[in-house]
């Protein structure tokens, strides 16, 4: 019953002004965290940076240049609040962006411009995309990534996959990832070694089977 309610539910996707993207980097087994987090102990960050060349700053440098607003979960806005504001001449756009924090224990900063979102994510988060300005992106933020995903909210990722496996960490698709197709939009290999994807949110999930013909 769960799951023709989430399929039917792709299909009446409604139209929207402003998109919600997916931009993260990325482990082969989907692991998106990249520092410790309340003390749990995950001892593997930074992997993205031995693997970063010219190719990744290029791509990286051009997604930071779009003016965008941002939507966050609270423990990805509590690390950037303290960080960007004194890194952003690396990430001017980050200063000006509009910052979409999804929280139940705050509802302010002193980081400016914030919204704070409280209650019923996804029904705020879908009157923001109905609302005039720029795409949304969502970066790190794995625990808001599940209730986006679960109630088809994300309509496009942009994945910078690196090739190793850590087996533990935050996990870009977990228990919010729904039945759903995608289109590639770009696909690209970095020298070393990281694939560099996006994808656009293209309808229900498609069937088939295999056209071989019975031996005779």
């Amino acid at each position: 019953m769960v799951l023709k309610q989430q399929l039917k539910q792709n299909k009446q996707r409604p139209k929207i002004m402003r998109k919600i993207i997916a931009s993260e980097f990325m482990t082969i087994d989907g692991v998106i965290q990249n520092e410790e987090v309340d003390g749990d102990g995950f001892t593997y960050g930074g992997w993205f940076f031995p693997y970063a060349d010219e190719v990744t700053h290029a791509v990286v440098q051009e997604r930071l240049a779009k003016p965008i607003d941002l939507l966050l979960g609270r423990k990805t806005f509590d690390s950037w609040e303290t960080y960007w504001p004194t890194h952003s001449n690396f990430w001017p756009n980050v200063m000006t962006a509009t910052k979409y924090v999804a929280s139940n224990t705050r509802d302010s900063s002193d980081w400016q411009p914030n919204v704070f979102l409280g209650g019923d994510i996804a029904e705020k988060v879908r009157e923001i995309k109905q609302q005039d300005g720029p795409d949304i992106y969502v970066m790190g933020s794995a625990d808001l990534l599940q209730t986006l995903f679960k109630n088809d909210l994300v309509d496009e990722m942009e994945l910078m996959i690196i090739p190793i496996t850590l087996g533990i960490g935050r996990r870009l698709f977990q228990d919010g990832t729904i039945p759903a197709s995608f289109n590639l939009t770009q696909a690209q290999v970095a020298p070393k070694g990281i694939i560099i994807v996006s994808y656009e949110r293209d309808g229900d999930v498609k069937t088939g089977a295999p056209q071989i013909k019975e031996d005779t």
